[in-house]
C-alpha cells in the first residue's frame, strides 16, 4: 500500500529532493510551496516518471492562518497522510535591529509557528492509528546562538528542541519524529538569506544528499540527523561545548560578515 508524504517547501532545494525521493519509493505526495508553476513541474516530472498520485497545494505558510487552511484542505481531500515533511523556513542576514520587523514576523511565522501547528493537527491522527512519521528540518545553526542571523538561528533551536521532545512524548507509540539539521547545502536558501557571499557557504553539499540522509533517518524512526558537515566543521561542532560561549558568538559573526 503507498504510503503519503506531505511536504512543505516542496517548490525547490531539499523539500523537493524529499518529494522525489518518496515518489522514486512508490509514494504519493502533497507538494505544497508558494509558487505553482514550480508545484505544477514537479507534479509533471514525479507523475511520469514514477506513476504516482500528486497532489499540489499553494499556501504561503508565513501568514498565520495559513497551516489550518492547509489541514482544512488535506482532510477534505480524504487523504491519509503518513509522512508529515515540514521543509519550509527561511533565513535573513544582517543585524536584528536593522532587518525588516515585517520580514522577521514571517521567518517566526514560517520557521516556528507553521511547524508546530502542523505537527499539532496531523499528530492525533498518527497517534490514533498507531502509525505515521515526521520529519522536521531544523539545521545544525539550531547548536548555537547566531549573531547576524539572530532569529533563524533561534528559530532552528526551537525546531529541534520540540522535535526531540515530542519524540519523546511518543516513545510508547509507532509514531516517529525525526529532525534533520543540514549543514551549508546548495539551495535557495543561501541566495534568500544574504548567505552566499560568506564563509559559511563557501563549501556546500547537494540537496539531494541531505534529503536522502533526512529521509532515511525518518524511515529508520532515528531522532537526529545531522548532515553535509565538512571536517572542519565536525570538528567544530564538536568543541562547542568546551568553548567559551563569546568566543563562539565572535566566530559565528566572522563567517557571516561579508567581507568587502
Amino acid at each position: 500500500m503507498s504510503t503519503t508524504a506531505l511536504i512543505t517547501g516542496a517548490s525547490s532545494g531539499i523539500g523537493k529532493e524529499l518529494a522525489r525521493i518518496h515518489a522514486e519509493s512508490g509514494g504519493n505526495v502533497i507538494i505544497v510551496a508558494r509558487r505553482q508553476e514550480k508545484l505544477n513541474d514537479l507534479k509533471a516530472e514525479l507523475e511520469q516518471k514514477h506513476n504516482v498520485k500528486v497532489m499540489t497545494i499553494v499556501k504561503d505558510l508565513s501568514k498565520p492562518e495559513a497551516a489550518r487552511e492547509l489541514f482544512t484542505e488535506v482532510k477534505q481531500t480524504g487523504i491519509q497522510v503518513d509522512y508529515l515533511i515540514n521543509n519550509a523556513g527561511f533565513g535573513l542576514r544582517g543585524k536584528f535591529h536593522e532587518l525588516s520587523w515585517e520580514r522577521q514576523q514571517q521567518m517566526i511565522n514560517l520557521n516556528m509557528a507553521a511547524l508546530t501547528e502542523l505537527m499539532y493537527l496531523f499528530l492525533p491522527e498518527m497517534i490514533k492509528r498507531n502509525s505515521g512519521k515526521i520529519l522536521n528540518t531544523s539545521s545544525t545553526a539550531s547548536f548555537m546562538p547566531g549573531p547576524l542571523q539572530a532569529i533563524y538561528f533561534a528559530s532552528k533551536a526551537y525546531v529541534t528542541y520540540l522535535g526531540n521532545a515530542i519524540a519523546e512524548e511518543l516513545h510508547d507509540t509507532n509514531v516517529t519524529v525525526t529532525t534533520l539539521m543540514p549543514g551549508a547545502t546548495e539551495t535557495e536558501f543561501a541566495a534568500t538569506s544574504g548567505m552566499d557571499e560568506t564563509g559559511l557557504f563557501e563549501k556546500t553539499v547537494t540537496a539531494r544528499s541531505v534529503a536522502e540522509d533526512g529521509y532515511n533517518g525518518m524511515i529508520k524512526g532515528k531522532l537526529d540527523v545531522v548532515s553535509g558537515l565538512t571536517f572542519m566543521q565536525n570538528i567544530m561542532m564538536k568543541s562547542l561545548p568546551f568553548t567559551p560561549k563569546k568566543m563562539v558568538l565572535k566566530q559565528i559573526r566572522q563567517m557571516q560578515e561579508v567581507e568587502n
